[in-house]
């Protein structure tokens, strides 16, 4: 969960977020040292005397084509093993289908006979001490983990997108189609996110809420709503 001051992304709770993480502050790195390199050389054009000779500048010129494509290949690199490690999804230990609806989650576990339910924002009325208000459901999404889970985001009625940011994840729900994405959770807790495709008047109400648990505890929840 985000602080009210906090400046940065929230603490990752999957590898992937990790890895985001990791190329966001490489990226800044690459940023601040060309805003850098451009303030000196702007701040030494200033300083020096105008000149009005003409001289052969092919070095500077070679610099100036080359090193702007060794950025480019510094920043590509990271961001394509990023995107390839995002679609890669090896056999998962549990698959859930999660159906966007104006303003709801219905949440299908497929590895299970009869587990669906819906997931509706907790009013503000009926909120408990340590809840959160806009972000709080009735019942929320429990998973295993440390274990790979594959979500398929699709939609009811109109687009919605399933996103947890602090586990680096964002699909589209879109009507008559199949979106899929993947995660493992490296730690226990509960983990707030809310649709991020405007899909409505109440497109802020419908929020979206993972609770990661050890295995042992999942089974006893599984059992217990499937009975």
């Amino acid at each position: 969960m985000a602080n009210p001051t906090q400046l940065g992304f929230q603490d990752a709770s999957s590898p992937i977020m990790e890895e985001l993480v990791e190329f966001h502050d490489h990226a800044l790195m690459v940023a601040l040292a060309i805003c850098s390199l451009v303030l000196y050389l702007l701040t030494l054009m200033l300083m020096e005397k105008l000149s009005s000779n003409t001289v052969d500048a092919q070095e500077v010129e070679l610099i100036w084509t080359i090193l702007p494509a060794i950025v480019l290949v510094l920043l590509a690199l990271p961001s394509l093993q990023i995107l390839y490690m995002m679609d890669e999804l090896d056999e998962p230990d549990l698959t859930i289908k999660a159906i966007g609806h104006q303003w709801y989650w219905t949440y299908e576990y497929t590895d299970f006979k009869d587990l669906t339910f819906d997931s509706y924002m907790v009013p503000t009325t009926e909120l408990l001490p340590g809840h959160f208000r806009l972000l709080e459901v009735d019942h929320r999404l429990v998973i295993p983990m440390e274990s790979p889970i594959r979500i398929i985001v699709t939609a009811d009625d109109v687009l919605h997108s399933w996103a947890i940011p602090t586990l680096g994840v964002k699909t589209d729900a879109i009507p008559g189609r199949l979106n899929q994405t993947s995660f493992i959770t490296t730690r226990p807790g509960i983990f707030y996110g809310q649709c991020s495709e405007i899909c409505g008047a109440n497109h802020s109400y419908m929020p979206i809420v993972v609770e990661s648990t050890p295995l042992i505890h999942f089974e006893a929840w599984s059992s217990l709503l499937s009975s």
